[in-house]
């Protein structure tokens, strides 16, 4: 398969074009909330481009695992990491269901005296209220 040339032109330019404007948005976020939320300096771009290097050093699998947990169908994270339901058969479906019957069967919410489930604003209903 020959690659199309305007590829080694295009594929850079696109890259920076995506750099500036992630920098761009680091920086105008940084600005925006650091200084007025937490008393820090503000960054020029040249720094915000160092906190999205950084992050995508300390944090370089995060945009797949959030993929993978979002459950977008073909997408990459799905198919790197398919989540456990999927890959299940379905007498270990099964299984998972029984334990998490057995485990949460106990829990029953507290009813708060005086509560009415009915009526939340515990006002008597139209119909319990006596005629005037």
């Amino acid at each position: 398969m020959r690659i199309p040339k305007w590829i080694f032109v295009a594929a850079p330019a696109w890259f920076a074009v995506f750099i500036t404007i992630g920098g761009w948005i680091v920086m105008s976020l940084w600005n925006w909330l650091g200084p007025e939320l937490f008393g820090l300096r503000q960054v020029t771009f040249w720094q915000a481009l160092g906190l999205l290097v950084l992050c995508r050093i300390l944090f370089p699998v995060c945009a797949l695992v959030l993929v993978a947990v979002a459950g977008i169908p073909g997408s990459l994270g799905s198919r790197m990491f398919p989540s456990g339901w999927s890959i299940m058969t379905p007498e270990e479906r099964e299984s998972l269901r029984q334990s998490w019957h057995g485990r949460w069967a106990s829990v029953r919410p507290t009813p708060i005296p005086g509560a009415n489930r009915m009526n939340p604003s515990n006002r008597p209903a139209s119909s319990d209220r006596e005629p005037s």
